[in-house]
């Protein structure tokens, strides 16, 4: 039996983000899912489009202007999860550069966050 392909599962725009991820040489899940509380403190699990293993945070691809993202990504937020939302329909290629620019930020703000974290470890003092 042959195992069936994760991009014949996929939306176009989410081919685009997968092959621009592995030429980048970002590893990358589809649709893991996450656990979520809603805005009525109800559990939920969410499957954003990607999670980059390397990189601890999701992409979700928003493939059309009729769905509610902005709800979706305050979900995220209230819940602490990072989650960069790239608008493939908007445009064809600046959600590209977008990316870029996020991944860019996302990777200093780690790295600052984790020298708070040292810098005030007692048991390095």
């Amino acid at each position: 039996m042959q195992r069936e392909s994760v991009y014949n599962q996929m939306t176009q725009s989410e081919k685009e983000v997968a092959y621009l991820l592995k030429k980048l040489g970002i590893q990358w899940s589809y649709e893991q899912p996450v656990f979520v509380w809603d805005e009525s403190k109800r559990p939920r699990v969410w499957t954003p489009d990607f999670y980059l293993n390397t990189l601890g945070i999701y992409v979700e691809v928003c493939g059309s202007a009729s769905f509610n993202y902005s709800y979706r990504k305050q979900i995220f937020e209230k819940n602490g999860i990072s989650v960069i939302f790239i608008h493939t329909y908007k445009t064809t290629t600046t959600w590209k550069y977008y990316l870029f620019n996020y991944l860019r930020l996302y990777a200093k703000k780690r790295v600052k966050n984790l020298e708070v974290v040292l810098t005030n470890q007692p048991l390095l003092k």
